[in-house]
């Protein structure tokens, strides 16, 4: 029950950053399906996907959840995870973009550059330094070579001699 606990508490993140911030920052939407809401909607859409297996990889490989108050005992490098290093935060700059896009909104826009530039200094500043305390040698091979925010063309396996 505990473990469930957890599970739950850790969806009040994305659900703060997803769904109450774009309400607060958009409470008077105007919304009509055309194209640009297509785009919008289809964005959106693919970055739930990213979340929502990333989210699940987290659960079930890494023994944890995405909240750093509930972090992963072990060591995510597989899916999505050989790519980049942080494809959840890619998902939810994918869902805030289609948002921002869905419902033509710079201010939603804007949350995504907040939301994107505190999280590149939360990771540099403490993410990163404290992943390298909880899985050493590991964490800075995969360092190494699978780049933070920009995706590999081609999977990185662990197996493989260093590039």
């Amino acid at each position: 029950m505990k473990n469930v606990f957890k599970q739950l508490t850790s969806f009040l993140l994305p659900v703060f950053v997803l769904i109450i911030m774009p309400l607060l920052i958009e409470s008077n939407f105007i919304f009509s399906m055309n194209i640009i809401s297509i785009v919008g909607l289809m964005i959106l859409l693919i970055g739930l996907a990213t979340m929502i297996l990333t989210i699940r990889m987290f659960i079930q490989l890494g023994e944890g959840t995405l909240a750093p108050w509930s972090p992963t005992r072990k060591l995510v490098i597989f899916g999505l995870y050989r790519y980049m290093r942080n494809p959840m935060i890619l998902g939810v700059s994918l869902v805030l973009s289609g948002e921002s896009i869905l419902f033509r909104s710079y201010r939603i826009a804007v949350w995504l550059a907040v939301f994107f530039l505190t999280n590149h200094f939360y990771f540099l500043l403490s993410e990163e330094p404290g992943l390298e305390k909880r899985f050493g040698r590991e964490y800075l091979e995969y360092k190494r070579n699978v780049p933070r925010w920009i995706p590999r063309l081609t999977p990185w396996n662990p197996q493989d001699k260093e590039e």
